[in-house]
């Protein structure tokens, strides 16, 4: 006996989510004091910034990107500089404006990590230096931080105007 197939129909009715590409937008790697910094000794300090930016492309495709800056220096010369900005098109339908929000946020910058994180990890290898691994991000914890940032700054801004009323 053979179970009822499903309605195709019926299955696409709920939100919707699909990865379209995943690409490098842009990359630089800089090594300024090479050859001679190859023979420097002391512990070099490693300084990282992360950033996103989302942009509706069409109706129900965004470009997320995500920028990773490493940068290492030993004293305050510059060993190298490391700048990915990996993105992707993703498909995202049938949300609520906050569920919408947090896709973009949290599940869309997980999917990218990985990649920023292997080409940083290829161009320090190819400029010659040790690999170094990034250590992984809880996107929903700078997300939720994100979120009591923004609250904040409205409460802010609902206080500031409540006083020059």
């Amino acid at each position: 006996m053979s179970e009822p197939v499903a309605n195709g129909a019926a299955e696409n009715n709920g939100p919707t989510f699909a990865v379209e590409k995943i690409y490098v937008k842009d990359v630089s790697f800089e090594a300024p004091g090479a050859p001679q910094v190859f023979t420097e000794q002391g512990q070099p300090n490693l300084e990282m910034n992360l950033n996103q930016r989302v942009q509706r492309v069409a109706d129900n495709l965004f470009e997320v990107e995500l920028g990773v800056t490493l940068s290492c220096k030993l004293a305050e010369k510059t060993i190298y500089l490391v700048e990915v900005r990996q993105a992707g098109l993703f498909g995202l339908g049938g949300f609520d404006d906050q569920t919408l929000d947090a896709m973009l946020g949290v599940h869309c910058p997980n999917i990218l990590y990985p990649y920023a994180r292997q080409t940083v990890s290829d161009l320090i290898t190819a400029g010659g230096f040790p690999p170094f691994l990034l250590q992984p991000i809880n996107f929903e914890a700078l997300y939720a931080e994100g979120l009591r940032q923004r609250a904040a700054q409205q409460d802010l801004a609902g206080t500031e105007t409540a006083g020059n009323a």
